[in-house]
């Protein structure tokens, strides 16, 4: 055994796992793919879970013109996307006077993480099939009942097929107020072969009433772990 595939089995754990001669293992211990997070920039509006919330904030104050659904950050490394929502009308008397209703958007950030460009070998992601380990923070708030999505997909060398998928959408209970982090996660184990990308998406609704408040994410991760996925 080279010296760089030994040091690769070692400091992984990888006893079992396919580790081909053909490999080069120089590069793949100085990529160091497992145990660590491949998705870039992973707190994109520059807070931190290991640190209490920001308190709520209002940002474009304005009573003239189109909302601004806006929210701050360097999103650098991500895909973004906006998606206003129509008023919600419902549980409005017929009749009812309205002066103002919050009008609600959907801002999306996604990625997709070549698993080979971080370092990973076909035979591990093909028959070792290691966890792909999920996590997600979002700041809990009273803006709506749906504040948070999460969708995950192991896509195929096409970056089409989908090998497998997984979604969340908590709700959030509007009567109580804690101010912390809320951890979304999953554990992909036993996904079969053929995975070589996953894609990372989550959605946050934000508000316009006068001003816009966001809700905020933080520490996002896609980490694969040298685990071994029981048969």
């Amino acid at each position: 055994m080279s010296e760089w595939k030994k040091r690769c089995a070692e400091e992984w754990s990888l006893q079992g796992a396919p580790m081909p001669d053909s490999q080069d293992w120089k590069s793949v211990y100085d990529a160091k793919p497992l145990g660590r997070n491949l998705l870039k920039n992973p707190s994109p509006h520059g807070v931190s879970k290991d640190t209490p919330p920001p308190e709520p904030d209002l940002h474009g104050v304005s009573r003239r013109g189109p909302p601004c659904f806006q929210p701050d950050g360097d999103f650098s490394g991500w895909t973004t996307s906006t998606e206003t929502l129509p008023y919600d009308r419902s549980g409005i008397p017929a009749g009812a006077v309205i002066c103002q209703l919050p009008r609600y958007s959907w801002f999306t950030m996604e990625q997709v993480v070549d698993l080979k460009a971080e370092g990973l070998w076909d035979e591990l992601l093909d028959d070792f099939q290691p966890e792909i380990f999920i996590q997600d923070w979002y700041k809990e708030n009273r803006l709506h009942k749906s504040i948070f999505e999460l969708h995950v997909k192991l896509l195929g060398a096409d970056k089409i097929t989908v090998i497998s998928e997984h979604s969340a959408k908590p709700t959030e209970d509007r009567s109580a107020y804690s101010h912390t982090w809320k951890e979304v996660s999953y554990v992909f184990s036993g996904y079969g072969p053929g995975v070589r990308y996953v894609h990372f998406q989550h959605r946050l609704k934000h508000q316009y009433l006068n001003g816009f408040y966001e809700a905020l994410s933080s520490d996002s991760s896609v980490m694969v772990r040298p685990t071994k996925t029981s048969a």
